[in-house]
């Protein structure tokens, strides 16, 4: 087995901590006092992570975060798994058509919507309700077109075999299409996530009820916490971004070796 260059892992090591330098030194200063911060000197305490989870309700917006993303993540992938099985597997009239409608969903901002989903889920009293955080986000053109192409490259001699004993359609998705795209639907499903942890404009237009903030619009207020003569506490403000990251860096961490997989084998296909 050949060993690896030392020149090029210490390149590889330096540059990685150089990309993560900024996120080291954010969780550096959220174990600072505000004191020491604006004094230049050092305190470490904990104080920030109480405070952001005890006094500024951080763990509500955190249970709230990853109950609006888990579910937009299991109903986004689930639907654009079967969106993908329909383009990539049957012929019907339209289809072409609407697959074009799909992509084209890609070039469209995601702010020209705003209005009109506001308009919709206010006439339905959808407002301020975990389902008005959840629906209009449900649906998404792009991992329906990666699966799509994912499952194309999937043999059809499968789907036939398991039609001559008798499947039927949904059988075939479940039991055949989806183990075999499990890399394709881990990669879209960790993407779906961040995607909508990180979302902001939308949780921050539909909801006014401090008791369903998510983890953006409870950090972004946060800057209105000071220490005094109208000086930002950074600290506790680096502390509520830690929190903020942790769930989306075990995510990563857990779904990793499938990622890598789907990215891998889309780009051999």
């Amino acid at each position: 087995m050949k060993r690896d260059n030392p020149f090029l892992v210490g390149l590889a090591a330096i540059a990685g901590l150089l990309f993560l330098s900024p996120v080291l030194y954010s969780i550096w200063i959220s174990f600072q006092t505000a004191d020491a911060y604006y004094t230049g000197g050092t305190a470490f305490t904990l104080d920030n992570y109480g405070r952001a989870i005890g006094q500024y309700d951080f763990a509500r917006y955190l249970l709230n975060s990853l109950f609006v993303s888990g579910m937009v993540t299991l109903l986004g992938i689930s639907f654009a798994t079967m969106a993908a099985y329909a383009f990539a597997r049957f012929s019907f009239r339209g289809g072409n058509l609407l697959f074009g409608a799909t992509i084209a969903t890609l070039m469209i901002p995601s702010h020209i919507s705003l209005i009109p989903n506001y308009l919709s889920l206010a006439k339905v009293g959808l407002l301020d309700t975990y389902a008005g955080l959840i629906l209009p986000a449900i649906s998404n053109g792009f991992a329906a077109f990666f699966l799509r192409q994912y499952i194309r490259g999937i043999p059809k001699s499968l789907d036939e075999a398991a039609y001559m004993d008798g499947a039927r359609p949904l059988t075939v998705l479940w039991r055949i299409i989806v183990p075999l795209s499990r890399p394709a639907i881990a990669s879209m499903a960790l993407y779906i996530f961040m995607t909508e942890w990180n979302s902001y404009i939308w949780p921050l237009v539909a909801v006014g009820d401090k008791d369903l903030y998510t983890l953006q619009v409870g950090l972004a207020r946060l800057y209105r916490i000071n220490p005094g003569e109208g000086l930002v506490d950074w600290p506790l403000v680096m502390a509520a971004s830690t929190i903020t990251i942790l769930p989306v860096l075990l995510g990563f961490l857990l779904v990793e070796r499938h990622l890598v997989r789907g990215i891998t084998m889309g780009a051999v296909k």
